[in-house]
């Protein structure tokens, strides 16, 4: 019964690539490990923007001094 995990940031995935996140999921645990899609279960988690941190420093701080090649 595999169970799967995505974590992505709260910034607008709309519905449908939610669906498409999930049976994208569920066919490559179906081609790759032979499991049943009836229980395979995907679960997507939005994490607030501020809660998400890249390179030791809040994503937003890291997307500045991206843009600035700093």
């Amino acid at each position: 019964m595999p169970y799967v995990r995505i974590q992505v940031t709260d910034e607008g995935v709309s519905e449908h690539q939610k669906a498409e996140l999930i049976k994208g999921a569920t066919d490559l645990l179906v081609d790759v490990l032979n499991k049943e899609p009836a229980t395979t279960f995907v679960v997507i988690e939005e994490v607030p923007l501020e809660n998400w941190g890249i390179a030791g420093v809040p994503v937003t701080e890291f997307r500045a001094r991206k843009k600035t090649g700093t």
